[in-house]
């Protein structure tokens, strides 16, 4: 059995023939990953966490999630194994109230009452927001929006969760308390994000995306200290390290995909 649970390789996407969005990425991620995937906009990110989930199936390559290969007909079982949380979590919350939300995927597939009962406590619980569970999702605020969405796609129990943007439009408190309950999450996350404080806390691991291809796949520090390379495709260094001496600035490839 291989020991990576996603297995992304040679995946190339196009939404008209005349422009790829993405060109012939490759990647693996295990268990131990936690993932910031970075690169300016228009570069891909989006688009790749769609492919990853089943959203757009029109690639060329092949991609895995936990040894089933992503096809139409395995997209039911590939969605009991990853979440996706979107960019705007009203795309996610749709029900009367949260609870509702947080138990429709589990009886959509076939779950007993008392299952989903279950499944919608713990979520409720790993996220402490049971305060939230008979609110109406248009009475909340973005942040506790954004909360109820991440319990959407813990009540199915995925192994992998993946995020767009997840920090958007937070405010301090409710983006310190996601990266709180990120990095007390335990499973693989792929988080795509502007945010690189946040990825700099949350992520070990950090993939580079520039003009549809991976520039750079490597430990988060090494990736995000160096200017010249974050610099050279669009990012600046994370806030917290802009004014820190010692960061790197070794020289980049800019158009190479390169391992630290």
């Amino acid at each position: 059995m291989s020991h990576h649970h996603i297995i992304c390789s040679n995946v190339s996407f196009s939404y008209d023939k005349s422009f790829e969005i993405l060109h012939e990425i490759s990647f693996t991620a295990g268990h131990d990953d936690a993932i910031g995937l970075i690169g300016a906009n228009g570069v891909g990110k989006s688009t790749l966490l769609r492919i990853l989930v089943g959203l757009e199936m029109e690639f060329t390559g092949e991609v895995s999630i936990g040894e089933i290969k992503v096809t139409k007909k395995t997209l039911p079982r590939v969605r009991e194994k990853i979440g996706y949380v979107f960019q705007d979590s009203e795309n996610q919350l749709f029900m009367p109230t949260v609870y509702e939300d947080i138990a429709f995927a589990p009886r959509n597939y076939g779950l007993d009452s008392d299952q989903v009962e279950e499944r919608v406590r713990h979520a409720l619980d790993l996220i402490d927001i049971d305060y939230l569970k008979n609110k109406q999702p248009y009475k909340m605020s973005g942040g506790e929006k954004k909360l109820a969405a991440i319990a959407t796609i813990l009540a199915m129990t995925p192994d992998v969760i993946l995020m767009d943007e997840p920090t958007i439009a937070l405010d301090p408190r409710n983006r310190r308390r996601l990266i709180n309950i990120l990095n007390n999450l335990d499973h693989i996350k792929i988080i795509a994000s502007h945010d690189l404080d946040m990825v700099l806390e949350t992520c070990n691991r950090v993939i580079l995306m520039s003009e549809g291809k991976i520039i750079a796949d490597g430990e988060t520090r090494e990736i995000l200290t160096n200017r010249e390379l974050l610099e050279a495709n669009g990012l600046e260094l994370p806030f917290c390290l802009q004014g820190e001496t010692g960061v790197s600035y070794k020289p980049s490839v800019p158009h190479t995909h390169i391992h630290l």
